[in-house]
Parts: C-alpha cells; sequence; structure tokens
C-alpha cells in the first residue's frame, strides 16, 4: 500500500504492509533489524503502541477513523511505550525522521 498525504500533496510511504491479524499485530516490526525510509507497517486497529524487543526507532503516526493525523511520535526508541492517542484508530509505524518530513497533525492521509 501507498499512504499518500492529501493535505500536503506528497507520499509519505509507499511500501506499507498492513497488520491487521492476531501474528502480524503481535510480532509487526520486531524481526526486523531496520526499516527503509519508504517502508511501514499499519497497526489497524490501534491507539497505542510499544517497541519492545525492537531493534531500532520508530516514528508513531496516530490516525483517527478518517485518516487525519492526530499525533506524531518521532523517533519511538526500542523498548518505550507511546501515549494513548484518544481518537486515534490506526497506527502508520514509520522509519525515523520520515514523518516529520511530510506528515504533521491535522494532515488527512489516504491509502492508495
Amino acid at each position: 500500500m501507498i499512504f499518500f498525504n492529501r493535505t500536503r500533496n506528497a507520499v509519505a510511504a509507499v511500501k506499507v504492509i498492513k497488520a491487521d491479524t492476531f501474528s502480524s499485530r503481535l510480532f509487526g516490526l520486531i524481526p526486523r533489524k531496520t526499516l527503509e525510509p519508504e517502508e511501514g507497517l499499519w497497526l489497524d486497529p490501534c491507539a497505542m503502541i510499544h517497541t519492545c524487543f525492537m531493534s531500532f526507532p520508530i516514528d508513531a503516526v496516530f490516525l483517527d477513523a478518517g485518516l487525519k493525523v492526530v499525533k506524531v511520535v518521532p523517533s519511538l526508541k526500542p523498548w518505550r511505550f507511546s501515549p494513548w492517542v484518544y481518537g486515534a484508530k490506526s497506527v502508520l509505524e514509520l522509519a525515523p525522521g520520515s514523518a516529520s518530513a511530510v506528515l504533521s497533525e491535522g494532515d488527512f492521509m489516504e491509502v492508495r
């Protein structure tokens, strides 16, 4: 999947995998050693994440039901917990530094 920022007319990530099964959500990015700038993982449904057992930081983009960005947590380090984000229905996990270049709170995303 491709995540496109309609507000800024910019691509956020071009290789996004949706984690919507028990096993894909359980393991998420844990088996990965890194995440390339164009890659991402979309956890749906989700309003809070952790980076336990991960070996690299991520940018966490919390989205509401309409794919509006409600919160961006930049460079969430391994072995950390995000806040519970009120109104979030899903989370897009991106490589560290990727979100700040093309996303901010209030932006509207589109999945292509």
